[in-house]
């Protein structure tokens, strides 16, 4: 049985005031979806509301911490009175560590962790409920290739752990209506990625892969392609994932 979305299902955006996130609300309002933008920083989600939406019925906008039960929790319900039960979650909040090692900032362990990772995990335990019950929903996780070649150590930690949640999930949801699929974009040019001085290719790609699964879900999707490659090469030849690893430090 084919379990198709109700008009115009509600998107829940996290980590939305900058990056893939930023560029992710532009593609999906563009696309006619009612969007709930959540971020810590307001003053940049009221920005993007003033230009994406200016008839004042297609974007909400949330300050909200994921690693903060009460602000998940008051995301939701702002969510949910404004337009409706969640048709689409999009986990896509996310931190790094700076490119220092772990143990000389063990503060850093528990935000990378609860950021990426379990923030992802808790938000979709949140809204599987109403997907189920509704037999509808769409829960995309942005994971990264570092979810696959591990180089930065929290970072890779927090995402092949997401990775293996969203293959794990998608399974345990078959035949539900309900899908979980995860977007593993490569080295892209945002404000996370910044410190690295090669080229690196905007985050439209990957805002625009994010949207296609909503309608077209799949289990995962690496962007770009190319990095299939690099995977690919990584797991044959590690000692040369080795010598690129000193020249991105």
């Amino acid at each position: 049985m084919t379990h198709l979305p109700p008009p115009g299902p509600h998107v829940i955006l996290t980590g939305a005031s900058s990056g893939i996130g930023e560029a992710t609300a532009r593609e999906l309002v563009g696309r006619g979806y009612r969007v709930t933008l959540a971020a810590r920083r307001l003053e940049r989600l009221e920005a993007l509301r003033r230009e994406l939406d200016t008839a004042g019925d297609r974007v909400l906008i949330v300050r909200c911490d994921v690693t903060l039960e009460s602000d998940r929790l008051d995301l939701l319900a702002q969510a949910r009175r404004v337009f409706g039960p969640v048709g689409v979650l999009i986990n896509n909040a996310g931190v790094d560590s700076g490119g220092r090692r772990y143990w000389e900032q063990p503060e850093s362990v528990s935000k990378v962790l609860e950021t990426n990772l379990l923030a992802a995990i808790e938000l979709s335990g949140l809204v599987l409920p109403e997907m189920l019950e509704r037999r509808y929903g769409r829960l995309i996780h942005v994971g990264s290739v570092a979810g696959r070649i591990g180089i930065s150590t929290l970072y890779a930690a927090s995402k092949f752990g997401l990775r293996g949640f969203s293959l794990a999930l998608r399974r345990e949801l078959l035949g539900s209506g309900v899908t979980s699929s995860l977007v593993a974009p490569g080295f892209v040019r945002t404000e996370m990625t910044a410190r690295h001085p090669f080229p690196m290719p905007g985050p439209e790609p990957v805002a625009r892969a994010v949207a296609r699964l909503i309608a077209r879900p799949r289990a995962e999707v690496v962007v770009p392609g190319s990095y299939h490659a690099v995977i690919a090469l990584a797991h044959l030849f590690p000692g040369i994932v080795d010598f690129a690893a000193r020249r991105v430090r």
